[in-house]
């Protein structure tokens, strides 16, 4: 039985530590199937055109209404780049040019990693995709601060300003002690 079929088949499941592991998974005991949940990968980008940040109010949950980066879930068979540069693409209609990975965030609560780029926009064009309510550019006093949805947009942003025209900068990770709870 292919590892696929297992999985839509699965049949009881047994909450146990499996031979060799260290960690409690469920378990089929028909078939030894293991299912293994792992942390979900998030690709975005800290996306720039002429100086201002350009940004999507989000019209879906979580946060529905609130501003973020272009960011969302890595799909199959793709790169971490490529999962950006759809997000953006998706979010805000817009496409990019990426010119290095800004920061790795680890939201353990909800067994999240983010990998998050820098990157300018091609002839300054964006606008709403299904999953935005609206996009905009912001000069950098006028990002509105108390409607961003998460705190790693807010981390994304700062990191972005500190290595502004920076050819080489190190990726930077959550802000020390910060797991990202909202």
């Amino acid at each position: 039985m292919s590892e696929l079929q297992s999985q839509q088949t699965f049949g009881p499941r047994v909450l146990e530590v499996p031979e060799g592991d260290n960690r409690e998974r469920l378990v089929c005991p028909e078939c030894g199937y293991i299912r293994y949940d792992n942390p979900k990968i998030v690709a975005g980008a800290v996306v720039l055109w002429q100086g201002r940040y350009l940004l999507c109010r989000r019209a879906i949950n979580p946060r529905k209404g609130y501003w973020t980066i272009p960011a969302g879930y890595m799909e199959l068979n793709e790169t971490a780049l490529d999962g950006a540069k759809r997000e953006v693409l998706e979010e805000a209609e817009a496409e990019i040019i990426v010119d290095g990975l800004l920061a790795i965030y680890n939201i353990p609560r909800i067994s999240q990693v983010q990998l998050i780029y820098r990157a300018q926009l091609v002839e300054g064009k964006h606008g709403p995709g299904v999953e935005s309510l609206e996009t905009a550019l912001f000069e950098w006093e006028d990002i509105p601060w108390d409607e961003l949805a998460f705190p790693s947009v807010t981390w994304a942003l700062n990191h972005h300003r500190e290595v502004s025209g920076k050819v080489i900068f190190q990726p930077r990770t959550n802000p020390e002690g910060d797991r990202g709870d909202y």
